[in-house]
């Protein structure tokens, strides 16, 4: 079995929302989003979106695979999270070992409402 990189860059931005400010990181490339997926096998559709990660949540392969497995169960890391700049997302952006990374924006929420995949 043969492993493949991919580099994504990552660019570091400053958004401004009314009174609030947020520093992300830009990825280089856009990502279509599924609205509300009850499973992995639901990521992916139309669109292409720009992507801005607010923060990067590493979980172990189990815990991943149980995120994964049930994307609309409410998770206190998630809430309150997210939200729409007009033209992307903020986003957690949700890791595990030898897992596709997973973009998710829970618009203020506490599950994920919008993900994509990369991997």
């Amino acid at each position: 079995m043969s492993t493949m990189t991919i580099t994504i860059e990552r660019t570091p931005r400053t958004l401004q929302f009314g009174d609030t400010t947020f520093q992300v990181e830009e990825l280089s490339v856009r990502l279509p989003f599924a609205r509300k997926p009850a499973d992995l096998d639901e990521v992916g559709g139309q669109g292409q979106t720009k992507v801005y990660v607010t923060e990067t949540k590493e979980l172990t392969v189990d815990e991943f695979d149980a995120f994964a497995r049930s994307l609309l169960v409410s998770r206190d890391w998630l809430r309150g999270k997210g939200g729409g700049t007009g033209d992307g997302y903020l986003c957690v952006e949700v890791t595990a070992p030898g897992r596709p990374y997973l973009y998710v924006n829970p618009e203020g929420g506490d599950y994920a409402r919008y993900v994509a995949r990369l991997g």
